[in-house]
């Protein structure tokens, strides 16, 4: 028996899926977008023109329209994007639905919304970020918050105040009644955009400390205040440590490498199949002190592009153990309904030219991080590399 056939023209299902896949784009890098580009090379019109595009829209209206049950399109829709990513069969290249591109994107943006506070389960303040307004406001560590703006959250949990406290406009002052020890104050405190920390520093003895734990939005803010503290402080070497810090903003390491290199300097190559082009420090910053970089099987991506950068045109030492070997730069692509597409869209390449992808980059002085009476090994041996 013939059906009839029912359902969409094949103009209406080209953008149905171009609405769905392709509307709002984004990118870490730059992205040619316009009403008649999805990318820089593809426009509707040749999607139009694409054969094998049309067998699977094809597919696509029969299921929708045919099917002997209702289809959940947008499930659907979301298996096929799925089944892209596995032909590519690459670990780095991946559709993220809603809930993970939230939260990758809540950990690379650097910043939040609140007065600057930790705390514990009993709503009790452990400790408060730079510029915290809340320590401005004088509020002080052990501090119990009892209410906001008059509303009782003693038996709020500690994730229900902060919420709570986000959920405030930008820029409100909040009344916060605190219970410190037997009294209770009321303290006025601004509810601010803040730098989420991805950095601790110190100083001692004229050698610079600076752990980094990933590239998020706002790192060059943060190393660029560090130093200028350190260097107040008669700093005259520097340790960098990159240990377990899995990568972030490609952007963000760009920021740090040229805060130390000559202006000129290469910090690192993408190499894509059409080019390859050299990526050089644009800024009149440098340092000249003494740079020792800590880093070990985790240091990834852009931990590896800043190790590489500053080992090949600064000189710095490195100690530890062979870093993670991620050798590939990712782009990524917001879809309309908040996911998220990230593809492998170039290698980088080390200033000396050299893809580090599996492979990593081997320290100068290798040592691996055995327990020694609780002392740490590759630390020690950095202090002793900053003190020479």
């Amino acid at each position: 028996m013939e059906n009839k056939k029912k359902g969409f023209s094949l103009k209406e299902v080209i953008l149905i899926i171009i609405a769905t896949a392709f509307l709002t784009s984004s990118a870490t890098g730059i992205i040619v977008y316009n009403q008649n580009k999805l990318t820089k090379n593809l426009t509707y019109k040749d999607l139009n023109q694409d054969e094998d595009l049309k067998s699977f829209l094809g597919v696509y209206a029969s299921l929708i329209d045919e099917y002997y049950e209702n289809v959940d399109k947008k499930s659907m829709l979301e298996s096929a994007i799925n089944a892209m990513f596995n032909y590519l069969g690459e670990d780095y290249s991946t559709y993220m639905n809603k809930n993970e591109t939230d939260s990758l994107a809540s950990k690379l943006l650097g910043e939040y919304k609140g007065i600057g506070i930790t705390l514990n389960s009993e709503k009790q303040i452990i400790s408060f970020i730079d510029e915290s307004p809340a320590l401005e406001a004088g509020m002080e560590v052990g501090d119990i918050i009892i209410s906001v703006d008059g509303k009782d959250v003693s038996k709020s949990s500690s994730n229900d105040l902060s919420n709570i406290i986000s959920g405030i406009d930008i820029g409100k002052k909040i009344s916060i009644k605190v219970k410190r020890q037997d009294e209770e104050k009321t303290f006025e405190v601004e509810n601010k955009n803040l730098i989420v920390p991805s950095i601790e520093y110190n100083v001692e003895n004229g050698i610079g400390y600076l752990k980094i734990a990933n590239f998020s939005n706002t790192l060059g803010i943060q190393v660029k205040k560090a130093l200028s503290k350190m260097e107040e402080q008669s700093m005259d070497s520097l340790i960098i440590d990159l240990r377990d810090n899995t990568g972030g903003y490609l952007s963000a390491a760009t920021d740090v490498a040229s805060m130390f290199l000559e202006k000129g300097k290469i910090i690192y190559s993408l190499e894509n199949k059409d080019e390859i082009k050299a990526y050089k420090d644009e800024t009149d910053e440098k340092k000249d002190y003494r740079v020792v970089l800590l880093f070990n099987e985790s240091s990834a991506s852009a931990s590896e592009i800043l190790i590489a950068a500053l080992q090949d045109n600064y000189g710095a030492k490195t100690v530890g153990v062979t870093s993670y070997g991620k050798g590939k730069v990712q782009q990524t692509h917001s879809l309309e309904d908040g996911s998220m597409i990230k593809y492998t869209s170039a290698k980088w390449l080390t200033p000396k030219g050299i893809c580090i992808d599996k492979v990593g980059i081997v320290p100068d002085i290798v040592i691996n991080q055995d327990e020694n009476n609780g002392q740490d090994l590759q630390l020690l041996k950095a202090k002793e590399i900053a003190r020479e």
